[in-house]
């Protein structure tokens, strides 16, 4: 007696979803496209928001730019949750590796009172920054329109918590004390001339209601010239100077930006390549935040890496803008 063993293969009906097929055609998705694309709800709401009777739930006119399908707008990383939450998890695990070597040997608090004076007062006052860049994100989140944005932004604020505490962690390695450095921090924050510019910045970003110039203002002008100012150049400074334990620390904040930054410029250059509108639109706003900014920064250049290297920055910062198709020039 023999056995033949064959196989049958079933065709599927079809290789996706709906909402996907009737995007990207009938054939398999990735999970990308299945968690990001034509999910968020836009018609049959049963009421207006009471807060904002004038507008839908989930209503594209929250922005002057106009786009014909927020859905261009997609993610290069190809974050969706699940992708998201396994490249954090990454990243966590070096920084606590980091945190744990540094805290272990006490390379922060064995280093010279003047470095560590400096890190105390350009660095720790940055968590209640990125407290703002969180809530920012955060809002966005909530007004913008088409899951492939709104997700990524908030990604991005709890990104922004996470470098906060990151921040606050750095305080507590400094000295035995560290929580009396952390309300030092505060206080600087609150009054000390050199952190009001910024501080005013980013209580001003925090009214803006047009949530794409909410992004702008946060996420590609602050942080375009904050994050390589003071965790790229301040960080070179304090290398010199023997601190190098304080770079371990801050990696996760420079490969952040690093990735961050191209979800930014998608944002950007997929809106302003919609229409001659928009393009004058998103340049008007660049170019008011960027003056803002570098005044803010001034001060604290002054107090680390110097106006040069402020200067070198935003020199970089514009010919990032031009590879947007912006201009950006200060106002």
């Amino acid at each position: 007696m023999s056995i033949e063993i064959k196989t049958a293969t079933v065709e599927p009906i079809r290789q996706t979803f709906s909402h996907i097929r009737r995007r990207f055609g009938d054939k398999p998705a990735s999970r990308y496209q299945e968690a990001s694309f034509d999910i968020e709800a836009a018609t049959n709401f049963h009421y207006r928001p009471l807060w904002q009777p004038d507008k839908l739930l989930n209503d594209p006119t929250r922005t002057a730019v106009r786009m014909a399908d927020w859905y261009a707008v997609s993610d290069p990383r190809q974050y969706y949750y699940g992708t998201y939450v396994q490249a954090r998890a990454r990243m966590q695990e070096n920084a606590e590796h980091s945190f744990a070597f540094c805290e272990k040997r006490e390379l922060l608090a064995n280093l010279p009172a003047p470095l560590r004076a400096s890190i105390a007062r350009l660095l720790l006052p940055l968590r209640h920054a990125e407290l703002g860049a969180n809530m920012n994100n955060s809002g966005i989140a909530a007004d913008a329109f088409g899951t492939s944005v709104t997700q990524m932004h908030m990604f991005h604020a709890m990104d922004r918590l996470a470098i906060a505490q990151y921040l606050s962690r750095i305080g507590l390695l400094l000295e035995e004390d560290g929580l009396a450095l952390l309300a030092d921090a505060k206080q600087r924050w609150l009054d000390d001339p050199a952190w009001q510019g910024l501080r005013r910045y980013v209580e001003d970003t925090l009214v803006v209601r047009d949530w794409f110039e909410l992004s702008l203002a946060q996420n590609l002008v602050s942080d375009g010239l904050l994050y390589p100012l003071l965790f790229e150049r301040f960080d070179d400074q304090l290398a010199a100077a023997g601190a190098a334990p304080v770079s371990m620390l801050t990696e996760f904040m420079r490969l952040w930006f690093g990735e961050s930054q191209r979800m930014v410029d998608a944002l950007v250059k997929t809106a302003s390549a919609a229409s001659p509108d928009n393009q004058r639109l998103i340049d008007g706003w660049v170019s008011h935040w960027r003056s803002r900014a570098l005044e803010a920064l001034r001060p604290l250049a002054d107090l680390g890496p110097g106006r040069e290297a402020l200067d070198a920055v935003d020199s970089a910062f514009g010919a990032r803008l031009a590879k947007l198709g912006l201009t950006g020039a200060r106002a």
